[in-house]
């Protein structure tokens, strides 16, 4: 009986410190994650415009705000009328960020 009384007051003990803990572990995981780079601006050479689907093509350098390498990928873009002033092999700057789960353009203007 001493054994099972002690087992749960042992539970009582380390069960709220245990939830305290992982509600802590959250909140400094939500804070890391607010501090990750804000979108910036990054060179682009576009590679394929794809107006029909959307997508725009490009080579870029790392996006540090998605944790992204340099790579050559397509993106959705936020307004589609880009697609008709930008043409294969233009340089650009752009920002890109998650847009409802998709890596998009959310700016762009022709890299001097």
């Amino acid at each position: 009986m001493k054994r099972t009384a002690w087992l749960v007051l042992t539970a009582a003990l380390v069960l709220p410190a245990a939830a305290m803990a992982a509600e802590e572990h959250e909140h400094h995981h939500a804070m890391a994650m607010q501090k990750q780079a804000e979108p910036s601006w990054v060179d682009g050479t576009v590679k394929k415009v794809d107006a029909g689907g959307g997508k725009l093509t490009l080579s870029h350098g790392p996006l540090e705000n998605l944790g992204m390498p340099g790579m050559t990928m397509a993106f959705r873009v936020k307004d589609k009328a880009w697609l008709g002033q930008i043409k294969e092999g233009d340089h650009i700057r752009f920002v890109a960020d998650n847009v409802n789960g998709n890596v998009t353009v959310v700016k762009y203007e022709p890299a001097h």
